[in-house]
């Protein structure tokens, strides 16, 4: 048993939320002078937002290593630096102090590098896990609905994601610059918190796309700019959805902000092939399509539905669950309802019980579920043990049926009441597509 947990056994939670940021806080003064402060130096790009997060980090990272950059990455999928990037082993985004610094150092001994990607969580900002890091650019993806378990309320969220910004604005080392979804709701306050930004969006913002041309494979676009008539980049990005055009769109505004030339921007974007866990595609010879994604907000769920129901040819079967210890359980009806409103079917299974009763995490979702006339044992199945529910999902799927199978992702555990458990999503799929497939050829 950690430190941390004997002292949170012996102090009233509400104590434990208020003091716990300062022992981070302390952790990370201290560990950084022990450590001859191994940010000293170097130029960090920090990303925060709901979601979207990894996948600007690895856009960006590819952009700025493909034209010249000696960059590192550090996010919640995998960390390195150029084509040497390792799969990340810890079940968060930012990392504890301990892990993140022991990171940066085995990687300053391993490389040369001078600039830093650094996927930023709100737990992370509120915690001051990121306490000495010397942010130069501060990306902003959105803010929607999540962590309120840990927050409380969506406007210590927001303040807690809002922190980066104020960090790189403290920073007087060069250029500090904010790139901001203008679409987001919350936009102005980001911007009022940093000297610089450039804004972006899909319609809105100092640069938009225009002329997106989608397929499940990637997207093209143009991006203009709203002050420099010049500019007009091609990019294709690789990444299909909607949500990962405004994602390569944030990586553009960075390339911008470094002032990179078009060219090294539309060939970095385009570089980056696939990101682990984010729509990333199945296929063992099956005739229905298999998806497996992170996606685990009510935000993100509604982005990917909408993007994918207009295109798919069959069913749209979705499988996915919601985390327990309570961790925002006001999400869960709600991502039912979306589940229900967009999929043909639903399947809901355990994601990270923790040490909440799984069956009842299901039962809340399926309250939403079944606000959109699905009905149990027709089109809504709960089977809680997740191997199983991966084989019940895909053994239903017929030709030209699309199964996404959500909320994991790349993760490499799944935590369950008595800890945690190895897991491979993807792995996991592709068995049991093997043998779906070597079944029905004997047959």
């Amino acid at each position: 048993m950690s430190f941390r947990s004997v002292v949170k056994a012996f102090i009233p939670q509400k104590l434990f939320k208020k003091i716990e940021p300062y022992g981070h806080l302390g952790e990370a003064v201290l560990l950084n002078s022990l450590n001859g402060f191994p940010w000293r130096g170097l130029n960090v790009i920090g990303v925060t937002g709901t979601n979207g997060k990894s996948s600007t980090c690895f856009l960006i990272h590819r952009m700025m290593a493909d034209a010249g950059y000696k960059v590192a990455l550090l996010t919640t999928i995998a960390y390195g630096v150029g084509d040497d990037i390792k799969p990340q082993d810890e079940h968060m985004t930012t990392s504890s102090v301990p892990k993140l610094l022991g990171r940066l150092k085995q990687l300053k001994k391993a490389h040369n590098f001078d600039w830093v990607i650094l996927e930023t969580t709100s737990q992370g900002l509120a915690q001051h896990r990121v306490w000495g890091v010397p942010f130069s650019i501060a990306v902003m993806t959105n803010v929607t609905h999540e962590h309120l378990d840990y927050h409380g309320t969506f406007e210590n969220y927001l303040g807690a994601k809002r922190r980066l910004f104020k960090l790189t604005d403290r920073n007087k080392r060069g250029r500090r610059t904010g790139v901001i979804n203008a679409e987001d709701p919350s936009a102005k306050l980001f911007e009022a918190d940093i000297a610089s930004s450039l804004t972006y969006g899909l319609k809105a913002g100092e640069i938009r796309t225009s002329d997106i041309k989608a397929t499940s494979s990637g997207s093209d676009f143009t991006v203009k700019s709203q002050t420099d008539k010049d500019l007009m980049l091609k990019i294709h990005s690789n990444l299909p959805g909607s949500f990962n055009v405004s994602n390569a769109l944030a990586a553009v505004g960075v390339g911008l902000v470094l002032k990179l030339e078009s060219g090294q921007i539309e060939k970095g974007i385009g570089a980056l092939k696939h990101v682990e866990g984010r729509m990333t595609p199945i296929n063992e010879g099956q005739a229905f399509n298999v998806i497996v994604d992170y996606a685990h907000t009510p935000d993100s769920f509604e982005k990917l539905f909408k993007d994918l129901k207009p295109v798919v040819k069959g069913k749209l079967i979705v499988m996915f669950g919601s985390a327990g210890g309570q961790r925002d359980p006001a999400k869960r009806p709600i991502q039912g309802e979306l589940a229900g409103k967009y999929a043909d079917e639903v399947i809901l299974t355990e994601e990270d019980d923790r040490d909440t009763p799984g069956m009842e995490i299901l039962e809340q979702i399926a309250v939403g579920v079944q606000k959109n006339g699905k009905v149990r044992d027709k089109d809504l199945f709960l089977v809680h043990d997740r191997t199983e529910a991966i084989k019940f999902t895909l053994g239903r799927a017929k030709a030209g049926d699309t199964v996404l199978l959500l909320g994991k992702g790349h993760e490499k555990t799944i935590d369950r009441a008595h800890g945690e458990d190895p897991w491979d999503e993807t792995a996991i799929a592709k068995e049991t597509l093997h043998n779906l497939l070597s079944s029905s050829r004997k047959k």
